[in-house]
């Protein structure tokens, strides 16, 4: 169709021949351009279109020890719109400028920062204000050491030198050199530490402080306070986060309050919330491979969401086992360990208190959704938090009930046949052990919690 032409433009004899012109070159531009767009979808139909990233309100000068480059976004890929919903449902398909969120973190990727850290297993032991240390080839307590009150999870820094200790109602984190096994200097103050993430670019340790409703950015080495967002009471019970692959966003799980809540990472700001259902206390929470569905531990409804975390709406629901808890992918990204800590709910009223030790681990299927495998851990259990060992053969998990470790064959190489996975062994360890973490790990760098690694 001609464009139209301004008169405003034309002022001369030739006008009449200028807008024949116009039009016959405004015509060959779009012949050209659908020629292109034609060869464009045929060629490249299933990849995702790349945009640049909104500028951080801060720069990034990277780690020389973790291989990221300067400005580097996790996934390799960049887009715009706060998670560019069609970008990733295309990449969801595979082939060509396909995402896959945990490509980096395969069996054998181990970054030469870990490649000579001794294979423990840190657990902090809640009761005790203590961390127990297991030796991954014997399968023994090599140690114990004190560290703060409440201590609930271990976390791996974002450059990988430190493992943080939670000491939530201590008010602090207790630093371990992994490369040692033992503690590496006092505890720095921080305010409730629930838990502990990182921002994809390190910029930010982002401190979980669940009792104040808050996520606090820190520095991530001093961690010093730089800005602490309110999600408030509508985000009651916030716990445990993951990332989207483009690093935009983050959601996060709000266990007292039934929701998620998502927080644009660049502008440090909740962009909404997502009700699951009255009755759900959701949990842990992890994104799938292809970086498109998020899966979300909810121990009152016995399985597990699916949500679509670019348009943030709820797509489907799997049953798994009682008291839905922990979920950590396989090494060879194929599938999903859930762990089921087989309590039955005792009252409805927070923090929702849960007997029984019915526990299991459920295997799901990332390709098609759909639970696989369960194995079951005789004589009864209550697995809870951990991760998969190096090589994906072993996953560790606390026994937050039962004051042991559960240690589980994952079946074949790397995890690659569940159906034969089972229970291994029962290691004992302090009182309340909670969120352990298995080192070292494959990866560039740690977006914390027990070991999300990219």
């Amino acid at each position: 169709m001609p464009a139209k032409v301004s008169p405003r433009s034309h002022r001369s004899s030739g006008r009449s021949r200028q807008r024949a012109l116009g039009a016959a070159i405004i015509a060959a531009l779009v012949i050209a351009a659908g020629a292109i767009y034609v060869i464009t979808k045929n060629n490249h139909d299933s990849s995702a279109v790349v945009a640049p990233t909104a500028a951080h309100p801060h720069d990034h000068h990277g780690d020389p020890t973790t291989g990221v480059p300067t400005g580097a976004t996790p996934g390799g890929t960049a887009v715009t719109g706060g998670g560019g919903a069609s970008a990733v449902g295309a990449a969801a398909t595979g082939g060509a400028g396909g995402v896959d969120v945990y490509e980096h973190a395969r069996a054998g990727m181990l970054s030469p920062a870990v490649r000579n850290d001794p294979a423990y297993v840190y657990v902090p032991n809640l009761a005790d204000g203590t961390v127990s240390v297991i030796d991954q080839k014997t399968l023994k307590v090599i140690g114990s050491y004190t560290t703060g009150s409440q201590p609930q999870h271990v976390v791996p820094s974002w450059d990988l030198r430190t493992l943080w200790v939670n000491n939530n109602s201590g008010n602090s984190l207790s630093p371990i050199d992994p490369r040692t096994g033992r503690l590496a200097g006092p505890a720095v103050p921080v305010a409730d530490p629930y838990n502990l993430y990182f921002t994809p670019d390190g910029q930010y340790a982002m401190v979980i402080a669940e009792a104040n409703h808050h996520i606090d950015f820190r520095d991530p080495h001093t961690m010093a306070l730089r800005h602490s967002l309110d999600v408030g009471t509508k985000c009651a019970g916030v716990n445990h986060v993951d990332f989207a692959p483009d690093g935009s966003y983050a959601i996060a799980t709000c266990e007292f309050a039934g929701r998620l809540v998502k927080v644009d990472l660049v502008h440090q700001s909740v962009v909404g919330y997502l009700d699951l259902g009255r009755q759900s206390a959701p949990q842990d929470i992890k994104i799938d491979p292809a970086g498109r569905v998020w899966y979300v531990a909810d121990m009152n409804s016995d399985g597990v969401h699916l949500v679509d975390g670019d348009q943030f709406t709820k797509i489907g629901f799997v049953h798994t086992g009682p008291e839905t808890h922990g979920l950590y992918p396989s090494r060879d990204g194929r599938f999903l360990y859930v762990a089921n800590r087989g309590g039955q709910m005792e009252s409805m009223s927070v923090p929702f208190p849960h007997a029984g030790e019915n526990g299991s681990v459920s295997v799901i299927s990332f390709a098609t959704r759909a639970v696989v495998a369960n194995w079951a851990i005789p004589g009864g259990g209550t697995p809870d938090m951990g991760n998969v060992n190096a090589d994906g053969t072993r996953l560790w998990l606390s026994g937050r009930r039962s004051n042991v470790v559960y240690v589980f064959d994952t079946g074949g190489d790397s995890g690659a046949d569940p159906s034969t996975g089972r229970l291994l062994a029962k290691i004992p360890v302090g009182h309340e052990p909670h969120g352990l973490t298995v080192w070292p790990q494959p990866g560039r760098y740690s977006l914390g919690h027990t070991g999300i690694m990219r």
